[in-house]
Formats: structure tokens, C-alpha cells, sequence
């Protein structure tokens, strides 16, 4: 039974996801609102929903290392398989604005969850590591300056946009409709995906933190991994590339923020290497996107590898 859930969780995020790129890149030019900033808000959102449900969800049970697990791991599969497979399959234009601002604020969220979840660790303390009320608290801040950044991009760039006069014509309700449901449909698919997935890791005896960084975290970023892939298939680079921006600045900030808030985090000891690497994988896209601004088939190659090895290690550390 769980396989068949599997699988109808499958159809629903990629058809949702269809209809999502389609009713939300139409919304941005009826509204004249970028691309870029429609991918990396309301799309970037409505992915990354499975997150936050399964992350507040784990807080409320008690499951530190399903909640902490579940995002580093989708930041991690977000930045380089999801990326890494969208610029193989067209490479991704990246704005100027993003390289100079977005891709910043991304690194910014991860060093803040690398200084306040990994500060006993990096101090040489013989303590747990532990996200406090206080420290989701600062992620919360930190999220709300770059939603009052974004707020004031969208109404700076309403003014300097023309009106397409095609998408004018009477489909507003119809683009509206289309994001509606693809976002219903990605969060419905993105639920039945992650339950039945669990369910199945479970039955072979993998750890709490294990299952969090793997099925979770992988189940809960198929809405990013489809709707990104789809955008680059409809050479919507924008809202291929700001879709996954916005997700891991949501995923790190504001659904970590509001974590650790509810309940103290504990963050087990193995996680240090992911805290790590979620930095080091976004300076690696920062550095990819500064060049000529895109992201080239060659560089989602490497990405992709990346993601590949650092999958191989996961399964050596599990049979140790």
C-alpha cells in the first residue's frame, strides 16, 4: 500500500508542479512583478510547504533530528541535484541582482544556521549542540529583513516593467487558478510522498537522523526538484533558479526560526558535516553563478556529482 501512495504522491507533485510554473510565471507578468522574485516568494513557498509541515510537525513530537535533518538535507539537495539537473537541462541565465543580493542573503541564512546551531561545536565546548528559543529568534529577523527586501523589489519593479497585453485579457482568474491547484496538489503529493516514504525507510531500521537527511528531506523537496525542472524545460530560468533560492532562505530562516522557537533543537553531532557543507555548497553556486552569470551545463555537472558523492558517504556512514 505504501508503494501505490508512493506513486500518487508522484503523479500529484508533478502535474501540480505543471501547473504551478504556468499559473505563477503568467501571474508575474499580469502583475508585473519579476520572474525572479514571483520564484523566489510565492513559488518558493508554496514548495517548500512540505517542509515546514514536516519540520513544525517533528518539533512538536520531539523529533530534533527529523526537524534539523529534514532541512539541512533539503538545502543540501536543493543547491546541488536540483540546480545541478535544471542547468543540464538548460542552462540557467542568473540576473545580476541575483549574484549580488539573493545568492548572499542564501549564504547568510547558512552561516547564521552554521554560527548559532554548531556555536558549541566551533567554540570547542564538550556540550550538545542546541538551536535556543533565542537563536530561532534571530533566524526569524533575519528572514524578516529579507522579506521587507523583497516586498520593496517587487514595488520597485512594477513601475519599470511593461503590461503584457495578452495576459491581460480576462485570465487572470484562470493563472490564479492554476497556481491554486498546483499548489494544493504539490503539498498533498509532498505529504503522501513523505509519509509513505518514512513508512518504508522505517520498515529497514534507519536512524531518526538518517531518515530526516534521505527520505524526508529528499520526499519534502520533490515540489523544488519538479517545479525547477519543469521551469527549465519551459526555459524559465527565474523561476528555476529563484524557486530553489528562496526555498533553502524560507527552509533556513524562517521554518529553522520558527522551529526552534516552539522547542529548543537539539542538533545531533554528525550534522556538523552537513552545517558545513550547506556553506560550502552555496559559495560554490555563488562562484558558478558570478561566471558570465549562468550556470552552465559543465558547472550543474559538477553540482550534480556533488550531491552524488556526498550520497555516497551518507550510505558508508549508515554501514559503519
Amino acid at each position: 500500500m505504501a508503494y501505490i501512495l508512493l506513486a500518487i504522491g508522484f503523479v500529484l507533485l508533478i502535474k501540480g508542479a505543471d501547473y504551478f510554473v504556468s499559473g505563477a510565471s503568467g501571474l508575474a507578468k499580469k502583475l508585473r512583478v519579476p520572474a525572479l522574485l514571483i520564484g523566489m516568494t510565492i513559488v518558493a513557498f508554496g514548495t517548500s510547504a512540505p517542509e515546514a509541515a514536516v519540520s513544525i510537525s517533528a518539533t512538536l513530537k520531539g523529533n530534533s533530528g527529523i526537524a534539523i535533518g529534514n532541512i539541512l538535507g533539503s538545502n543540501l539537495f536543493n543547491a546541488s541535484f536540483i540546480i545541478g539537473l535544471a542547468a543540464l537541462l538548460y542552462p540557467l541565465r542568473v540576473e545580476k541582482q541575483t549574484v549580488k543580493k539573493e545568492i548572499p542573503i542564501m549564504l547568510l541564512s547558512a552561516l547564521a544556521l552554521l554560527a548559532l546551531g554548531a556555536d558549541t561545536f566551533l567554540t570547542g565546548r564538550n556540550t550538545p549542540m542546541i538551536l535556543e528559543r533565542g537563536d530561532g529568534i534571530v533566524l526569524l529577523l533575519f528572514f524578516s529583513v529579507f522579506m521587507y527586501y523583497s516586498i520593496e523589489v517587487a514595488r520597485n519593479s512594477r513601475e519599470s516593467m511593461e503590461i503584457d497585453n495578452v495576459v491581460m485579457k480576462g485570465e487572470s482568474f484562470k493563472l490564479a487558478l492554476y497556481t491554486l491547484g498546483g499548489v494544493i496538489a504539490i503539498i498533498f503529493g509532498g505529504n503522501i510522498v513523505v509519509t509513505s516514504a518514512t513508512n518504508i525507510a522505517r520498515s529497514f531500521g534507519l536512524s531518526e537522523t538518517i531518515i530526516g537527511l534521505t527520505i524526508v528531506a529528499i520526499g519534502t523537496s520533490l515540489p523544488e526538484l519538479v517545479t525547477s525542472v519543469v521551469a527549465a524545460i519551459k526555459k524559465q530560468p527565474d523561476i528555476a533558479i529563484g524557486n530553489i533560492v528562496g526555498s533553502n532562505i524560507f527552509n533556513g530562516l524562517f521554518i529553522i526560526g520558527i522551529s526552534s522557537v516552539i522547542r529548543p533543537l537539539v542538533i545531533d553531532g554528525s550534522l556538523i558535516v552537513e552545517l558545513i557543507l550547506n556553506v560550502i555548497i552555496t559559495v560554490v553556486l555563488l562562484c558558478f553563478s558570478r561566471s558570465h552569470h549562468r550556470i552552465s551545463k559543465p558547472e550543474g555537472t559538477v553540482l550534480l556529482c556533488s550531491y552524488l558523492i556526498y550520497t555516497v558517504y551518507l550510505v558508508l556512514s549508515v554501514s559503519l
